[in-house]
């Protein structure tokens, strides 16, 4: 199968859905091309917002709209969405319960070489803190559509991370199994668990392969539901196995790994290996090179896994 952007499948789902349900309104900050949101303003110009490169404001209008009883999809940059607009997401947003979703797209280190400025390293733990505020990482398209699928049958409010490039998919159509807020298990194993989100899922499931011809059977949970997350897989992932690794596209403090520690400190006490960006400012490069450089890659994931165990 090909590969899809995430952030493409989101706009594919909002258009066929939209020609139906004249309430979905998407609104973006400057940011049509780099949302993949153009052919959704061509086609359903009287359902798109284009509020220019003012993120606070995309954020409040927004939950305005979702006040009058629209489904609102706040499209804007990760690392702008989630900093500049923190205080009307939690406020106008969260607090305020409104129907809008938020879509930070070009998370983590997707925009390379354009460095920490553009970097989104810290949204988990920025929009977890906020109550009310769901926090969901898909990893790939299919994932990505059942999930805007999904968002547009409630009403809570939600922050949704996607990257900027196509990924390859995870998932087969055909048989894919999705359920709200709870994680996928993308390989069964009973010597230690991988417990991944977003793009990082990929090489998580790679490195299960490298594992196995090595002996070791490892469990690869995809937690794209960062918040709430599925603490029942967690536990049962401690309970089942030696070890746990997570793995993320954030820093160290405060994301998946901080979450499912906290976990299994409280339920289950176990080793958690916690890979994750560095608390120090992130090299520059191409998404990849960035991966390589902090092992954040199958090989990198697979050698933490066997010095562990």
């Amino acid at each position: 199968m090909n590969k899809i952007a995430n952030k493409q499948e989101i706009c594919n789902v909002l258009l066929e859905a939209s020609a139906q349900d004249k309430d979905i309104i998407v609104l973006c900050s400057d940011s049509r091309g780099s949302a993949s949101l153009a052919d959704f303003a061509k086609k359903r110009p009287a359902q798109f917002v284009e509020v220019g490169i003012a993120e606070q404001n995309l954020v409040s209008i927004s939950a305005g709209l979702a006040s009058c009883g629209k489904k609102a999809f706040a499209v804007s940059p990760a690392s702008f969405l989630t900093t500049r607009s923190m205080e009307q997401a939690k406020v106008d947003v969260a607090y305020s319960n409104t129907n809008v979703s938020l879509i930070g797209i070009s998370g983590g280190v997707s925009y390379g070489a354009l460095g920490m400025t553009h970097h989104s390293a810290n949204d988990i733990a920025a929009m977890a803190s906020i109550p009310n505020m769901r926090v969901y990482l898909p990893s790939d398209h299919l994932q990505t559509g059942k999930l805007i699928q999904a968002l547009l049958q409630d009403e809570k409010p939600a922050y949704v991370r996607v990257g900027r490039n196509a990924v390859e998919p995870i998932y087969d159509a055909a048989t894919i199994s999705f359920e709200m807020d709870r994680a996928m298990v993308v390989n069964e194993g009973q010597d230690v668990t991988i417990i991944a989100c977003g793009e990082m899922v990929k090489p998580a499931k790679d490195a299960a392969m490298l594992l196995r011809s090595k002996g070791i059977m490892a469990r690869v949970l995809d937690m794209y539901c960062v918040k709430p997350i599925d603490e029942a897989a967690v536990i049962k992932a401690a309970k089942e196995t030696k070890a746990i690794v997570t793995v993320e596209e954030h820093t160290i403090y405060g994301g998946l790994g901080s979450m499912v520690s906290q976990i299994t400190a409280a339920h289950y006490p176990t080793k958690v290996i916690n890979m994750a960006l560095p608390d120090a400012p992130v090299v520059t490069g191409k998404s990849q090179e960035v991966f390589d450089h902090y092992g954040l890659n199958a090989e990198g994931i697979a050698k933490t896994v066997m010095e562990l165990i």
